[in-house]
């Protein structure tokens, strides 16, 4: 166990380093209602008619940043390390956010900061879940890894309460839209200047050969530098080593070879299941499907979505403060995901059978109230289930050698599939309406399934024993790990014919 210094700087370097969290959630939430602001609408010059579209490239063009950022931005953290190319994404994401907030006028201009933010802000989802699954404690890094959800709801709840805060106390005029436009700033600028008081990714110093520092970084993070922390280091290196013999001179096509594929592919399909819930599209589009369900007014539609976003912060407080370390990872995504398909199957039959009337004025009937509760009931299941314990997992089953191409990997397929669903849902509640919910909850219902047969359990397991656990290597593992550590004689005949055996299966 961690030092009581150790885990208060490991909650620090937690708590700073998923304010990108924040960021994401806040710039989520806050988009959707302002596009439901007359200030936006009329200082951005667009009708009733181009409503529908502009929603739609508003929110989707900052995923296709974004996604394009998640693809590009690996070679980055490989040559400068974690926390430099943090605190440059902080700053992209600034210039992004800057040319969002002046009032150009122009719908064009709004979009290019929208795709800046994104490079940005896509660049810091792939460095988070990295940097903190290869600082952490395994005691702890489930739970400081769910953390990342926890600030999202948090930024999300935040984002909601200012838009609804704007649409009643301040004039129908540019500022009103500018105020929770440019506040997105304030958490880029903690992010990219807090991660300077913060050592470099232990890991990442071991592989590029610099031990000192990775010494002192293990050291300061783990509060100790006693005989356990040795231990520890000793067996970082021991994986990184491992990692590093089996392939030299890495290309992409490595990528492709049956270990790494599986857990690329692994690591795809974790994300597009975690979009494919329908969560990020009520983040998004929150007062819209409030809308749908219970048909109240702007007002009205802005103040259930800043409740849903205090729902959601509750739900994964819960979860990730008191039992994240309890219920692992498997049972909560498989079950969190079957109970999610029921909930939005039981929505749309309120929604068939009891559609809202469309009234400005009219108080919100039963059945959207009904419908409103599943909403939230939904909201709470995805907050102990899919929205924190993707980020985490997939940090957690890539190997050192794949590590920042492999979790890009997954954040891209996390962005590809919200540009996707964010593009289409405008669209998609527009056309077939309660149709939206019965769409989500087939989704969900079928994740459930394919989550039985693909994921394994991780809570519990250093990165190179969950490492040896996916590629067969446990017993080559221990025996370097008792040769550093020991002083004994390393069996290398043992070895190297397990090094072959891997080889031989790489790439077969």
């Amino acid at each position: 166990m961690p030092t009581t210094k150790g885990q208060i700087r490991a909650y620090w370097l937690g708590a700073l380093l998923n304010f990108a969290g924040f960021q994401f959630g806040y710039d989520s939430g806050i988009v959707g209602g302002v596009l439901t602001l007359k200030s936006f609408q009329n200082d951005f010059r667009y009708t009733a008619k181009q409503n529908t579209l502009t929603q739609s490239l508003a929110v989707s063009l900052q995923q296709a940043g974004a996604f394009v950022a998640c693809l590009l931005i690996w070679p980055v953290i490989s040559k400068l390390g974690r926390k430099y190319t943090l605190a440059l994404a902080s700053f992209v994401f600034i210039i992004g956010c800057m040319i969002e907030t002046i009032d150009t006028h122009s719908r064009s201009a709004f979009y290019v900061g929208r795709v800046i933010a994104g490079l940005g802000l896509g660049s810091a989802t792939v460095i988070v879940p990295m940097f903190s699954s290869e600082m952490m404690p395994k005691e702890i890094r489930g739970k400081v890894g769910c953390f990342l959800q926890l600030s999202f709801t948090f930024g999300v709840l935040i984002s909601y309460w200012v838009d609804y805060g704007v649409s009643i106390h301040v004039a129908s005029k540019t500022m009103q839209w500018q105020i929770p436009i440019g506040l997105q700033i304030i958490p880029a600028g903690i992010i990219g200047l807090g991660v300077l008081t913060v050592p470099e990714s232990v890991r990442w110093l071991v592989k590029k050969g610099r031990y000192d520092e990775a010494w002192k970084s293990l050291s300061w993070i783990r509060g100790s530098d006693g005989p356990e922390v040795q231990q520890e280091m000793d067996k970082i290196r021991a994986g990184v080593d491992l990692e590093l013999q089996a392939s030299e001179g890495f290309t992409l096509m490595e990528l492709f070879k049956p270990r790494y594929f599986k857990l690329c592919c692994i690591a795809f399909i974790m994300f597009m299941f975690q979009q494919s819930t329908g969560a990020t599209a009520f983040a998004y589009y929150g007062p819209q499907y409030f809308k749908l369900v219970a048909s109240g007014n702007t007002n009205t539609n802005l103040l259930l979505t800043g409740i849903f976003g205090a729902v959601k912060v509750l739900g994964c407080g819960v979860f990730v403060f008191l039992l994240a370390n309890r219920m692992g990872r498997r049972k909560p995504l498989i079950i969190g995901a079957a109970v999610m398909g029921v909930i939005f199957m039981v929505n749309g039959a309120v929604n068939q059978s009891h559609p809202p009337k469309a009234s400005a004025t009219a108080p919100v009937p039963p059945s959207g109230k009904a419908a409103v509760a599943l909403v939230y009931l939904f909201v709470i299941v995805y907050n102990m289930s899919w929205g924190p314990l993707p980020w985490p997992y997939v940090s957690e089953i890539m190997p050192t050698r794949i590590r920042e191409p492999g979790i890009a990997v997954g954040v891209a397929s996390q962005w590809l599939f919200s540009f996707v669903y964010t593009l289409a849902n405008p669209y998609m509640v527009n056309s077939i309406k309660y149709g939206t919910l019965f769409f989500w909850g087939v989704c969900n219902l079928l994740i459930a399934v394919a989550a039985y047969f693909l994921i394994q359990e991780t809570q519990g397991l250093s990165l190179e024993e969950i490492n040896a656990k996916f590629d067969g290597t446990e017993a080559l593992l221990h025996a370097k790990v008792s040769n550093e550590t020991e002083g004994s004689n390393f069996d290398t005949t043992t070895a190297n014919k397990e090094r072959s055996r891997v080889h031989e299966s790489n790439i077969a």
